[in-house]
C-alpha cells in the first residue's frame, strides 16, 4: 500500500516513467516491486495493466537474499475508474492510489479531491485550489 512506502524505501529512484498519459487519470496505484534491475520496464504479473515505473541509480543496491531491487509500480485494475466510471470506484479509491500529479522520483504521493472522486468545490476551482487528503 502506497501509505506503508517510506521515503528511504524510493530515495535511490532517479525518474518516473510513464507509459500513459496520466493527465487522465484521477488515480493510479503504486507497489513496492522486487525486480531484477534497477531500470527498464518491468515484466508485469497483475490483471490489469502497468502505468509507469520508477529507475534507480546506480547506488541502489540489491538484496543480499535474492539480488532484486525495490522499484515502484503504477498499475491499474480493470474495474478501476478509469475503466468503470461509474464502478466501485465512483467515489472513493483503493488504499494503494494516489494522484498520479502528486508523484514524482523520491516523492510518494498522496490522495486528492480528485483521486478520491469528488470534485472541489466551485470557490476552490475558480481559485484553481486543490487539497490533500
Amino acid at each position: 500500500m502506497s501509505s506503508l512506502i517510506t521515503e528511504d524505501e524510493i530515495s535511490h529512484e532517479t525518474a518516473l516513467v510513464w507509459l500513459e498519459d496520466i493527465a487522465q487519470l484521477d488515480y493510479v496505484r503504486q507497489s513496492l516491486d522486487r525486480l531484477p534491475t534497477r531500470r527498464g520496464k518491468p515484466a508485469y504479473h497483475r490483471d490489469g495493466r502497468m502505468v509507469g515505473y520508477a529507475c534507480l541509480s546506480m547506488e541502489a543496491k540489491p538484496s543480499r537474499s535474492s539480488g532484486t531491487f525495490r522499484r515502484r509500480v503504477f498499475w491499474l485494475l480493470p474495474h478501476d475508474r478509469d475503466s468503470e466510471p461509474e464502478g466501485l470506484y465512483a467515489k472513493g479509491a483503493p488504499a494503494e492510489a494516489v494522484d498520479p500529479r502528486t508523484l514524482s522520483a523520491r516523492v510518494k504521493g498522496y490522495k486528492t479531491e480528485r483521486s478520491e472522486g469528488g470534485p472541489p468545490s466551485s470557490a476552490m476551482q475558480e481559485l484553481g485550489i486543490t487539497l490533500p487528503i
